[in-house]
């Protein structure tokens, strides 16, 4: 079975590379560069799975329940956690 908790520490780290101070101070990434970035491609094979992962466990927050790639590419995904 995949390790949805690894898998989400790998996410937070990704979005901590891609990703940019918000006016908050907290860190956000758009899901489009979070799709399109080969790192990510090559790490998750299901990246949306873990966002939403993510999401129940309160560590990321975003618009939305699916994001999809090209309709939701501007959706700030927002790290909760520092």
């Amino acid at each position: 079975t995949m390790n949805v908790e690894h898998e989400i520490t790998l996410l937070v780290e990704e979005i901590r590379r891609l990703g940019t101070r918000n006016a908050d101070g907290q860190v956000s990434v758009k899901f489009g560069v979070l799709f399109a970035d080969e790192k990510c491609a090559n790490l998750f094979e299901a990246l949306v799975g873990t966002l939403k992962a993510a999401k129940r466990r309160k560590i990321v927050t975003y618009q939305g329940e699916l994001l999809l790639q090209g309709v939701h590419d501007n959706v700030d995904i927002v790290l909760l956690q520092d």
